[in-house]
């Protein structure tokens, strides 16, 4: 398995032809944001040398590397990727938010799929997955809504009430639980690629029924 720390690694020959128009998009956007090589590279933590050659299809970029141009360009991983996203509804009606179970968690889609952020309301039940460490790339942003929560972080555990919020680097190991034996009712905003809803937060499911 190719190691995130090391982004220059791997045969192109075997990644060719994964992206095709990234090489362009990455030009294109970056110009857009008016942007040298140099100054995006720094941002995006590359070397300069690096970015060109994602830029001209020498290299593909990892899903770390995809959400970081993301966010220096101003734009999503879905453009980076020059996919043509259909127009979408920028409200969200409560009668539209089907919950979805996995893992005996509930979710409620509260954003419009395909978004470079997906946001979601979550029910977290009470003894529910929390052994479960966590760790993908991107950012999340948790908001207490009802109950009280118990989050880790690396080696620090945190006890959230509602109205308390967090905002983290996934790629921190992180568990979550409910605290009180009513579970905890979450927001919760994410920077993952698309994915199923049952992937995005909750882990390995391996012998739970959703």
């Amino acid at each position: 398995m190719e190691s995130m720390s090391s982004p220059e690694s791997g045969d192109p020959a075997e990644q060719a032809g994964l992206l095709p128009v990234v090489a362009p998009q990455l030009r294109a956007l970056r110009r857009r944001a008016s942007l040298t090589l140099e100054a995006a590279a720094r941002a995006a933590g590359l070397s300069p040398a690096h970015l060109s050659r994602l830029e001209t299809g020498r290299r593909q970029p990892s899903l770390p590397m995809l959400l970081a141009l993301a966010r220096i360009y101003g734009t999503t991983v879905s453009e980076l990727l020059g996919e043509t996203v259909t127009e979408r509804d920028a409200v969200v009606r409560a009668f539209d938010m089907e919950p979805t179970a996995a893992g005996g968690w509930t979710y409620w889609q509260a954003g419009s799929p395909g978004r470079g952020m997906q946001a979601l309301r979550v029910h977290v039940p009470h003894g529910s997955q929390g052994d479960i460490v966590r760790v993908h790339p991107g950012e999340e942003w948790l908001y207490v809504l009802k109950g009280r929560l118990r989050l880790h972080l690396g080696d620090t555990t945190h006890r959230l009430a509602p109205g308390d919020s967090a905002h983290f680097d996934s790629l921190t190991p992180h568990r979550i639980a409910a605290q009180d034996p009513g579970g905890v009712e979450l927001l919760f905003v994410h920077t993952l690629l698309q994915s199923p809803t049952a992937t995005l937060c909750l882990g390995p499911t391996t012998g739970e029924t959703p």
